[in-house]
């Protein structure tokens, strides 16, 4: 049986414990048996780590200490894949390069605030977009700094520069295969039948279950 770590916590404005819950539910239906942690010590276990199939972060900003960084690195460097949303993986551990790097961008900022705006699905040939249109979102747009060799799946188009940004995307970290979207900045707009499919397949994918 798939195994998964999801680790929440962080920024409480990113509802990490109602979206860690609505996470952890669609994997146990997908038949993996998941373990949620709230505290960043979960990942000082390298050997731990190195047995899952899949780790899932849903940390806000906050920090990190190398002993709980550097297994989590290593563990995907080695083959475990990793998939989150938003905040939760996309705007975490701000001073943490290599951590950036590894996930294949970082927040900068949202502008306007909460807008509706729409999400292209670019890579229709992905097992994660297979039947999976645009859709619309009333929440907060990510403009972010992206590793150029992402495989973008799914962008946006900011209003007020014209600018295409990428929305979900994967990548691999050495052996481990990297999921990331950057839509979901409440636990209710994880019911956008869209989004939810994504995210889902997302996770799969990073663990090698798609």
């Amino acid at each position: 049986m798939a195994t998964a770590l999801i680790v929440q916590g962080g920024w409480d404005g990113h509802e990490p414990g109602p979206i860690s819950q609505l996470l952890a539910g669609w994997l146990r239906e997908a038949g993996f048996t998941v373990e949620v942690a709230d505290t960043l010590d979960a990942f000082a276990d390298e050997a731990k780590l190195k047995q899952l199939d899949l780790l899932v972060p849903i940390w806000t900003m906050g920090n990190i200490k190398p002993e709980q960084l550097n297994p989590l690195l290593n563990a995907v460097r080695g083959g475990v894949g990793i998939a989150g949303l938003h905040g939760g993986m996309g705007d975490a551990f701000r001073n943490e390069t290599e951590y950036q790097f590894m996930v294949g961008g970082q927040w900068v900022a949202h502008p306007g605030g909460i807008v509706t705006y729409t999400v292209n699905i670019r890579e229709t040939s992905s097992p994660i977009m297979e039947g999976v249109t645009d859709f619309e979102i009333t929440s907060e747009q990510y403009y972010m700094h992206v590793d150029p060799a992402n495989e973008v799946l799914a962008t946006t188009c900011f209003a007020f520069n014209n600018a295409v940004m990428p929305v979900v995307w994967t990548k691999h970290y050495g052996q481990g295969r990297v999921f990331y979207c950057s839509a979901g900045h409440v636990a209710k707009d994880l019911a956008i039948p869209q989004l939810r499919r994504i995210l889902t397949r997302g996770m799969l994918w990073a663990a090698r279950a798609l």
